[in-house]
């Protein structure tokens, strides 16, 4: 059998480990020492797990392989609250995951795809163009190197939020979050996941019949059709009208809140008028709004209102009856805040 026909352990949850190897003859046990070794203990190479023995060893090497990336790059902020990746995966495709450090919360941010074709104006990782999706192995494997590498390889949340559109490469994402939550996997709750979304209103509608209590949080970043269809193309596809609606429809179904997020940019979408019509679009929603101001990005030469800007922006919304949040993105300096993140290899170098 090739290398390239080998199956990649982490592209299986962990059903299909168990299910594959009772089909191989294997002890049904013999899947769970394995998980263990993976997702437990960090290891990585059949060759280190001492409980099996030899001929297992090979006789399971014979047909699987533990695919993990290279980190070709590692940066950390200037305050330590902020790591990213470079990594390095098959065809010489690279990603970046970012962990965000705070308190004892320690939350990873993950890719879904190598690239974007959503192409929002305000976010690096669409600026190229759209290569190819992740596999659900490559999601995990992003997840693996950066719990490896933090303070006592503790996780707490997990935001897709990185490269791409997670609900475009959706049946990935969802075999992703399903072995991250499971316990014979890492075991991270379901209300600690987030998945993020740019507004593809199927996939809103898919997810609420799913029965899985994730995080949903959408890109809105305009209250109008003018506004947001200026930044974000998408909204040619799904309309702001349409997708409040799938989102009433998520939130009836599954009785659980939105996040709405909101990047906030000088004299596009910040002036007090947007703030009373995006007040006025979610009125009586069971959600919340995160305001973000923007990060800066080199194609996109804007800027971020000024601080008493962002604060009667966010009193409006909360004198109207909206949750706010301001959230201040950390890592700018890493190039690793909110829509800075990129994929792209250009003549050797990373852009």
């Amino acid at each position: 059998m090739t290398t390239a026909s080998l199956v990649n352990i982490l592209d299986l949850t962990p059903d299909e480990l168990k299910k594959k190897f009772k089909s191989l003859g294997f002890e049904p046990y013999r899947a769970d020492q394995v998980l263990r070794w993976v997702y437990e203990k960090g290891v990585y190479d059949f060759d280190r797990m001492s409980n099996l023995s030899l001929s297992l060893r090979e006789k399971i090497k014979a047909v699987f392989v533990l695919a993990m990336p290279e980190t070709a790059e590692r940066e950390r902020s200037d305050d330590d609250k902020s790591i990213k990746l470079l990594l390095k995966l098959k065809n010489n495709d690279f990603v970046e995951a970012v962990a965000i450090l705070s308190g004892e919360r320690q939350t990873v941010c993950v890719s879904s795809q190598v690239g974007c074709k959503f192409h929002c104006a305000f976010c690096a990782s669409g600026q190229k163009g759209f290569f190819r999706n992740l596999t659900s192995g490559e999601i995990l494997s992003q997840v693996l190197m950066m719990r490896d590498i933090l303070p006592n390889k503790k996780i707490t949340n997990i935001v897709f939020m990185g490269i791409g559109e997670p609900f475009d490469n959706y049946t990935e994402l969802l075999k992703a979050v399903r072995t991250l939550n499971s316990k014979s996997a890492l075991g991270i709750g379901a209300r600690k996941i987030t998945l993020s979304t740019c507004g593809v209103i199927p996939k809103i509608e898919a997810l609420g019949s799913e029965g899985i209590q994730v995080e949903l949080s959408v890109s809105l970043h305009g209250p109008t059709d003018t506004v947001r269809g200026a930044i974000m193309p998408v909204n040619n596809a799904y309309p702001v009208k349409p997708l409040i609606e799938a989102c009433k429809s998520y939130v009836k179904k599954t009785k659980r809140a939105i996040t709405f997020e909101y990047l906030l940019v000088k004299g596009i979408n910040a002036s007090e008028k947007e703030a009373r019509d995006l007040t006025r679009l979610l009125k009586g929603i069971l959600c919340k709004v995160n305001l973000i101001p923007y990060n800066p990005i080199e194609e996109f030469s804007h800027a971020a209102p000024a601080y008493e800007e962002i604060v009667r922006f966010q009193q409006i919304l909360q004198n109207g009856g909206v949750k706010t949040t301001v959230r201040f993105s950390k890592g700018q300096d890493i190039q690793a805040a909110c829509g800075q993140l990129r994929s792209v290899k250009l003549n050797g170098k990373f852009s």
